[in-house]
């Protein structure tokens, strides 16, 4: 064997040998066991508990306040006005003087009536004196009977002109009252209508101002007929408690009993208006302001509630996302009875104590991993539909 064919033996088992051994690498890489990947981390959510308490139960509609009186002050007699004795919206109490038209015409008027009524009741009073003395004259034969029945006429005429005096001292009293504008009850001015100097009289509708009672107010809402019968329901067992809240329906505004149901629903509608008065000690309620009502009708005792972020809803329905003691979550199918205030009454699928996701549920699936978080520590808090029941 030459020198040239013993190098390329060597060379052909020294390829050889690292074939063998990159093979024999390749295998242990192959058998060795994989690393079992990481779990995932736990998510931050909101959790709350499932509680038991007494719940109301609520029927909410939207209405109107309205004030309890409300009138056009305006005259009833025809003159200058000369003063105007109320601030733009000051309070009045029943009786407070308004406004006052010049006087002078109709105390003049009154000033009349009564010296009529004296001259008339001077001369009644002469044709009485002169029948009492010709009545025995006429049972002596000295006095006729025509002069004696002449006499009686003339006092009974004398004494409808008196009656007709005093009718128009009356008249004239009321005229002259007239010309005083006082507040008919309790209320709030508006703004006036009228400036000082002006002639004023009943024919003008205007009026002087709008005079509104806002202490006590009323509340005007509508409910659906269908659950009028359980409104009437709760009325045979006493009052039914009504809360007023702004439109936005976040602010409690005033409360009172419910003081009517309507005669009749709104075709157009299918609504029945019903009434409230509250007392608006704070002077919260204003007429013609836009309203949420709240009515209670019922307790129930010892239901389930959650908050309403709680609940999420699917074409299959509500449900909401349970915590189990394993930290992991399941979709539960629920039904809800009502949901008033942030907070939902549950009737089925739930029991008291269970942990429910609040916020958060928008990147969970059953059997995702949670951790409790505070509402700032949930970077996304939407509750919107997030998987779907199994």
């Amino acid at each position: 064997m030459t020198g040239r064919s013993k190098l390329g033996l060597v060379v052909v088992l020294i390829l050889g040998a690292a074939a063998l051994g990159f093979g024999y690498w390749r295998y242990r890489e192959d058998a060795a066991p994989a690393k079992p990947a990481a779990p995932p981390p736990a998510v931050p959510v909101v959790t709350a508990e499932v509680k038991q308490e007494d719940v109301p139960i609520i029927l909410k509609g939207v209405g109107t306040v309205q004030a309890l009186n409300k009138a056009l002050i305006r005259s009833q007699v025809t003159g200058y006005l000369e003063s105007v004795n109320f601030t733009e919206g000051q309070s009045v109490k029943k009786g407070d003087v308004l406004a006052r038209i010049d006087p002078r015409i109709y105390q003049a008027k009154l000033d009349t009536a009564e010296a009529n009524l004296g001259r008339d009741q001077a001369l009644l009073t002469n044709r009485q004196v002169n029948l009492q003395r010709n009545e025995p004259l006429l049972q002596r034969g000295y006095a006729t009977e025509q002069s004696v029945t002449g006499e009686k006429a003339q006092i009974s005429q004398s004494e409808n002109t008196v009656k007709g005096d005093q009718a128009a001292i009356e008249y004239a009293k009321t005229e002259l009252d007239f010309a005083t504008l006082r507040a008919p009850f309790d209320g709030v001015t508006g703004i006036r209508l009228i400036d000082i100097g002006n002639v004023i009289q009943p024919s003008n509708p205007g009026g002087i101002v709008v005079l509104t009672q806002v202490q006590p107010i009323s509340t005007v809402f509508t409910l659906p007929t269908d659950d009028i019968p359980q409104v009437q329901a709760a009325f045979e067992k006493g009052q039914v408690q009504t809360t007023i809240y702004n439109q936005a329906g976040t602010r409690k505004l005033d409360e009172g009993p419910l003081l009517l149901i309507d005669n009749e629903a709104k075709p157009k509608s299918g609504t029945v208006q019903l009434k409230v008065n509250t007392l608006n000690a704070k002077r919260q309620l204003w007429p013609g302001a836009f309203v949420n009502a709240e009515v209670t009708t019922s307790v129930v005792k010892g239901a389930l509630t959650i908050p309403t972020d709680a609940v999420q809803q699917n074409d299959q329905g509500l449900y909401v996302f349970v915590v189990g003691s394993d930290h992991k979550v399941a979709i539960r199918s629920i039904k809800v009875g009502q949901r008033v205030r942030g907070v939902a009454l549950v009737s089925d699928g739930l029991k008291a104590g269970e942990t429910v996701v609040v916020q958060g549920q928008y990147s969970l699936v059953p059997g995702t991993e949670v951790v409790a978080a505070k509402p700032g520590q949930v970077t996304d808090t939407t509750t919107a539909t997030a998987g779907m029941l199994p």
